[in-house]
């Protein structure tokens, strides 16, 4: 009976969960194309980030000094993926140094004293400040490689932007490479030599290392192929068919992107909002004019109209100059391979390029496909209709995603076949 002196607390009790859940849903709710490989769990793993983001910040950042935003989206994400290094019955897995260098080496264990295996380097995504090669997902994932394809993997565990400048950041990665492509390393791992790949992800996927190591003459054992899982490739424009199309899309929005680059390049976060609307190549901006004409980087030539649909290019008449004045790397193909030349792209070795439908670098890595072809290097271009940024690391428990799976499982083939 309503007259119950417990009824009141009771509706009152009901009233709240009601309430809370409405909270919640608001809370994890975006939408998201049905297209999208189960959207559900994806809104679930991106309020989850979101969530443990903005309650640890605080603590963090008043409790122990930590205030970088990023630092403390590191925390979240590494806090409870990392592992240590914990070798099996068919891979030795290690960590170690190769020169000052930190790397986590995974050994397929050989069959025979005199077996020769075939090798991979493997750079880790992040936007240069996130992850780490010891984390579950890329340890999983390294592990899979190498014990699937009888091969050695170093996975490189680079310092990050947010710790060291740039130029050191870069330096450790092609050091690395270095140090890998000589002859007594190469003795060491029973690598066979001409059987070596470079495959890098997101951030990590700038083929920009290996177009380095292609012209420099003290290395003389040269990797054989290349691997790109959803690479950044260029930072030109902010507003390609894929930035307009999933700039809303989990995990990686279009500011958060643009920040990145910022964060990477030591630039003014107050340049995210100029970039976002192209302002920083704008064509009273004589410099990006220059690159975008001397190379013919135009996306509606270079992507194909599947991809284009309705959207038309942002090309602001007056722009920003402070914005190229104080981060000029933006343009440098040490940071873009996008805009190298056809010449230096030409040296590159076999590519396998790995695209997601929703996903903002979408048509960074389809461009890029485009103009090795026209460079005259083969290329295997593999898109997922159901794929969205850094599923592949996403393919085991406790977030699995099918996508994720299916990604891992070609990407490991191509290597197979190719390698």
């Amino acid at each position: 009976p309503s007259s119950h002196p417990l009824f009141p607390a009771m509706r009152c009790s009901l009233a709240l969960v009601a309430l809370c859940t409405a909270l919640a849903a608001y809370y994890v709710y975006i939408p998201l194309p049905s297209s999208l490989s189960e959207p559900w769990k994806l809104m679930l793993l991106d309020a989850t980030f979101r969530a443990a983001q903005h309650l640890i910040q605080g603590y963090l950042a008043h409790g122990l000094g930590i205030s970088h935003h990023l630092k403390v989206l590191n925390y979240v994400i590494t806090s409870f993926e990392m592992l240590e290094p914990k070798s099996s019955e068919s891979v030795q897995v290690t960590d170690t140094t190769f020169d000052q260098v930190q790397v986590r080496v995974f050994e397929a264990r050989p069959k025979s004293d005199a077996e020769l295996r075939r090798a991979v380097v493997y750079v880790h995504g992040g936007g240069w400040a996130l992850a780490s090669a010891r984390m579950r997902s890329y340890d999983y994932l390294c592990r899979k490689m190498a014990e699937d394809m009888n091969a050695v993997i170093v996975s490189i565990e680079y310092n990050f932007a947010t710790e060291v400048l740039t130029s050191s950041c870069q330096y450790q990665i092609l050091h690395v490479l270095s140090q890998f492509c000589q002859s007594d390393l190469l003795k060491v791992l029973v690598f066979k030599q001409t059987r070596g790949a470079l495959s890098q992800s997101s951030t990590g996927g700038r083929c920009v290392f290996f177009l380095q190591l292609t012209q420099d003459s003290t290395v003389t054992t040269k990797l054989k192929i290349q691997a790109l899982i959803y690479p950044v490739l260029q930072a030109l424009d902010f507003n390609t068919p894929s930035y307009q199309q999933n700039m809303d899309i989990p995990i990686l929005y279009r500011p958060v992107m643009a920040r990145f680059w910022l964060e990477y390049l030591n630039g003014d976060p107050s340049f995210v909002q100029p970039m976002l609307v192209n302002n920083h190549t704008a064509l009273d901006l004589s410099q990006a004019v220059l690159v975008r004409a001397r190379l013919n980087l135009n996306w509606t030539s270079l992507l194909p109209p599947s991809f284009k649909g309705n959207y038309k290019p942002v090309l602001q008449t007056v722009g920003n100059p402070h914005v190229l004045q104080e981060v000029p790397a933006l343009l440098d193909v040490r940071a873009a391979p996008l805009i190298a030349e056809k010449e230096v792209l030409h040296l590159l070795p076999k590519t396998y390029i790995l695209t997601c439908e929703h996903d903002v670098l979408r048509d960074d890595g389809i461009m890029y496909a485009k103009r090795l072809e026209a460079a005259g290097v083969e290329v295997t271009h593999d898109h997922y209709e159901d794929g969205f940024h850094g599923c592949m690391i996403f393919g085991i428990w406790p977030i699995y995603f099918t996508v994720g799976a299916r990604t891992t499982e070609n990407y490991i083939k191509w290597l197979d076949q190719n390698l």
